[in-house]
């Protein structure tokens, strides 16, 4: 018998809970039948069984037999052949809940993907990691006073600490902070962003690289327009959600 099925045939027993059960387990009463075996001097060595409690189990194991823990009424086996009768003999039920599943509304469609080599892949890839490490530029003196805008202009000005590098300034912008020059002004997504403001101009796009952005000015009628024609075209929305 396993660990758990002695130990449920130990709790089984009036005033022994699972701590006493695993006691009795660990010092070597693995089965219900080395337990009857025993003798008071026995149980009352483990810590934590009383000479009262030891009696009662005692007096229960001889008193009564144990029911021994229930074991399924059919085996797998059987369960498993008669399973694959029912499916035998409904194919057809099968066939139409399948069908069912496919022809529901609202399911989740994945979003077009850029058609890219392994470089840009790659490149793409290193483009995330830098941006990770890339800082946020500041405007000079823009930390300290909450008047100055944080929006980045170069420094400039003969006192200015910025311009000269000292230490304790934030960092300044160079090339060395670029991204990769293949990658360099796409999408996240890999893709060309392409600022439209008519269903028309959806026709000079190639959806294998380029992706649109509707304009901000766009209403929300003609958006739905231009989303309907883009999904005909299978042209990815930047700016739309689905």
């Amino acid at each position: 018998m396993t660990k758990d099925a002695v130990l449920k045939e130990f709790e089984a027993l009036k005033g022994v809970g699972k701590t006493k059960a695993k006691l009795l387990y660990e010092n070597g009463f693995d089965s219900m039948e080395k337990l009857k075996k025993a003798k008071v001097k026995d149980l009352t060595k483990i810590k934590g069984i009383s000479t009262k409690n030891a009696n009662e189990i005692l007096g229960q194991l001889k008193a009564k037999k144990i029911k021994p823990v229930k074991k399924p009424a059919k085996p797998v086996e059987k369960k498993v052949a008669e399973e694959k009768k029912k499916e035998l003999e409904e194919p057809e039920k099968k066939e139409e809940a399948v069908e069912i599943v496919e022809e529901k509304e609202g399911a989740y469609k994945p979003k077009i993907k850029a058609v890219l080599n392994d470089t840009q892949k790659q490149q793409l890839r290193i483009r995330r990691q830098l941006k990770k490490r890339t800082p946020y530029f500041l405007r000079d003196e823009g930390f300290r006073y909450k008047r100055i805008p944080k929006n980045w202009r170069r420094p400039s000005g003969y006192t200015s600490k910025l311009r000269i590098n000292l230490k304790y300034r934030p960092s300044k912008v160079r090339v060395g902070y670029r991204s990769p020059a293949l990658v360099r002004g796409l999408h996240s997504s890999g893709f060309q962003e392409v600022l439209i403001h008519t269903p028309k101009e959806l026709d000079a796009i190639d959806p294998k690289k380029q992706a649109v952005r509707i304009g901000s000015t766009v209403g929300t009628k003609k958006r739905l327009v231009i989303a309907k024609r883009a999904a005909e075209l299978d042209i990815r929305v930047l700016n739309m959600k689905g």
